[in-house]
Parts: structure tokens; C-alpha cells; sequence
């Protein structure tokens, strides 16, 4: 692929919100222990529950006070991640494109289970009460990208605007996205990533399914990068933290049709391999692998033993699931983020397998689907 420029980021995760927020939690080792959630839902019917819920979350702060009242969690998550990302990036200042136009910047992300909230409550009230009672301004919110609709609408941003339902792999899939759109001059900068909102019936959901046993906590959060083209980010002067080198996907199905779960790692394996080759890079040129493990389980052996058949039994491993929670469709974002923190040579205490150098310069990102997807990029410090 064509090397893209990541020129910033926005973050709104259990660690804090924003960039220096979530620089300083990794670097100084102040990660919040899983409690039970005081906003995304009431917990009193589950004094068992332990997530990673973002901390005293105030969008008004970052958004102002009107507009908001409409809004679900999952999209107050993805505004202000892009808010904060927009600035970052210096396209914007003090709410004001000051680089490229609104026509010529896009949004590109995924999540897993965005409309979820929404969907349950009106089911609620049409099930419990009466459709009559149904609040007709938060409708909008049950459709699958109403999130991604609503950071356009606030954000100007004009060039396209894509939702991506992937389930943990989608934030990593929206720059594969992304790329086929600045190739064909869609945009000059689309803003990437995922992002995933805790609620009731998911926390509910995952308990049952029987997710919630392998130590890593149910998290939330959004992250979103502004990815953008050399020829962009050299003609305003950008600051780049890293480039896209290089993507790969892949699926291996089940033995048997009637299993839907399923965890590949023949499809981990070869989306790692094949975002290496397209980077033009060797399993040696490999610093550290940032994964999407988590602590324990089917899914964490075959994500690990995938990576370990394409990079050597060598190459380090980190899991900062373990930092920030499984965020789902946020989950390869904020994994992208802390690979950033690695390149500025911040070392978050998430190594699983070997040990990170001092220097790392390159990282692949890995996510693993619960289908028998996978994804995985390539990033290069900037």
C-alpha cells in the first residue's frame, strides 16, 4: 500500500480522556481498577459487575451544553474522541478548520454493538409501557451509523462518511477503508478508528455468554487518527507520529457450520503475514506486536500462537487490553494508541511474551474476531 501519515490523535478511554490524559496513565502506571459502572448503566442489580468505564465523563465540557440531551453514550464517545483528534492533528483550532476544508476531510469507524443502548430502550418502553411512549428524538440513535452520522454533523466534516460493523476488528478495518478512499482522492484526511460504549444489556449479553470469566474486564471508549496522504500532511506542515505501512485480513471458517464462535488462528497467522509483505517489511523488522488478546482464554492462545507462526516465537507481545479493558469495536484503536506510546518511548506494563526494546520504531497492531476474522496493520514511527 501507499504509506499513509497519521498526523493525531483523540482518545476517550478508562485510563482518562485525551491525549496527554492517556499518555500519562501509561507512563506513570496510574490504571484505574475495574469497579462497578456509576453512568453507562445502573449496577445495582449486578453488585458482581467490574468494568473499565471512562471516568468522570462530561462531554458538555469538550461539546457545550446544548445538543447533547438526544445523544446516546456511543456517539458523546466518538464526538469528543474526534473533537479532541481534529485538534490534535492541528486541523482544527479553538472549533475551526484552520487546515485542508470540511469537503476534503472524511470519517471512517467502527464499532461492534453501537446502536445497542438505543435499540434496547425503545424496545423497552414499546414492550413495558406502551409505543406511544417511545421518544421519537432518540430514534435516530437505533441506527447502526447513527454514531458516525452525528460526529459529521457536529465536526463539519464533508468528504464521506463510512460506519464499519466488524465487531473487534473494525477499528483496524476502517483504515483499510480509508485507504481505498484517499486513493481514489475522496478525501485528503479521513479520521479513523472505532469506538464502544458500555450499557446494560451488552454488560448483561457478555455475562451470560459466559465472556466475562477470563480476567479482562468489559470496557469502553473511543479512539479516532487522522490518516492522511504524504503529499497532505508535507504541504501544511504537519507533524506525523507514525505512517501506515501496511494492512492484512483474513478469515478461516469453523469445522462445522453450526459453530458460530470461533477462534482462528490460521486467519491471525495470515492477516499478519500479509500485512507484512504489503509493508515491504521482513518478520525481523518487527519491534513489537501490540495484540488484541486478552488475559486468558481460546481467544487470547489463538491470537498469540498466530502471531507466533507468522513473527518467530522471538518477537515481543503486548496485551494493554489488560490496561483499558475489552472495548470491542474500540479495541484495535486504542490499540494503535498505545502502540504510539511505545514509538515516544513510554513502556506501558502490558508485555505478555519477550521484551520490548528501548527504541521501538516498528509495530504491528493485531485484533482477532469471536467469527474467525482477523486484522492486522502495520505502523512506523513518524
Amino acid at each position: 500500500m501507499t504509506p499513509r501519515a497519521i498526523t493525531g490523535f483523540g482518545v476517550v478511554a478508562s485510563l482518562g480522556i485525551g491525549r496527554s490524559a492517556w499518555t500519562a496513565a501509561l507512563r506513570d502506571g496510574t490504571i484505574p481498577a475495574p469497579a462497578p459502572p456509576t453512568a453507562a448503566f445502573d449496577a445495582r442489580a449486578y453488585p458482581e459487575a467490574r468494568v473499565a468505564e471512562v471516568p468522570d465523563f462530561e462531554p458538555s465540557r469538550f461539546l457545550g451544553e446544548k445538543g447533547l440531551r438526544s445523544l446516546d453514550r456511543q456517539t458523546k464517545l466518538l464526538v469528543v474522541a474526534a473533537r479532541l483528534c481534529l485538534h490534535d492533528a492541528g486541523l482544527k483550532k479553538d472549533g475551526r478548520f484552520v487546515a485542508l476544508s470540511p469537503e476534503r476531510v472524511g470519517f471512517c469507524a467502527g464499532n461492534a454493538y453501537g446502536s445497542l443502548e438505543a435499540i434496547s430502550e425503545l424496545d423497552r418502553v414499546a414492550v413495558l409501557e406502551d409505543a406511544r411512549y417511545i421518544n421519537p428524538a432518540k430514534f435516530p440513535n437505533t441506527v447502526a451509523n447513527s454514531a458516525s452520522g452525528y460526529v459529521s454533523i457536529w465536526e463539519d466534516l464533508r468528504a464521506l462518511n463510512v460506519a464499519i460493523s466488524d465487531g473487534s476488528c473494525g477499528a483496524l478495518d476502517s483504515l483499510a477503508c480509508a485507504d481505498i478512499y484517499l486513493s481514489c482522492g475522496r478525501a485528503d484526511a479521513i479520521l479513523v478508528g472505532g469506538g464502544e460504549a458500555l450499557s446494560e444489556p451488552l454488560y448483561v449479553a457478555w455475562k451470560r455468554a459466559g465472556r466475562l470469566a477470563g480476567g479482562t474486564p468489559l470496557g469502553e471508549g473511543a479512539a479516532l487518527f487522522v490518516l492522511e496522504t504524504e503529499e497532505s500532511a508535507k504541504a501544511r506542515g504537519a507533524r506525523v507520529a507514525a505512517r501506515l505501512l501496511g494492512l492484512g485480513t483474513s478469515f478461516h471458517g469453523p469445522a462445522h457450520d453450526g459453530v458460530l464462535l470461533h477462534a482462528a488462528p490460521e486467519a491471525m497467522e495470515r492477516a499478519v503475514d500479509d500485512a507484512v509483505t504489503d509493508a515491504g517489511l521482513l518478520a525481523g523488522d518487527i519491534d513489537l506486536v501490540v495484540s488484541g488478546a486478552s488475559r486468558s482464554g481460546a481467544y487470547a492462545a489463538a491470537e498469540l500462537g498466530g502471531i507466533a507462526r507468522a513473527l518467530g516465537e522471538s518477537v515481543p507481545i503486548a496485551a494493554p487490553k489488560s490496561l483499558f479493558g475489552e472495548t470491542l469495536g474500540a479495541s484495535g484503536a486504542l490499540g494503535m494508541a498505545a502502540a504510539l506510546t511505545w514509538m515516544e518511548g513510554i513502556a506501558p506494563r502490558a508485555i505478555v511474551r519477550g521484551e520490548a526494546p528501548t527504541n521501538v520504531k516498528t509495530v504491528v497492531v493485531t485484533t482477532l474476531g469471536l467469527y474467525g476474522n482477523a486484522t492486522a496493520a502495520v505502523l512506523r514511527r513518524g
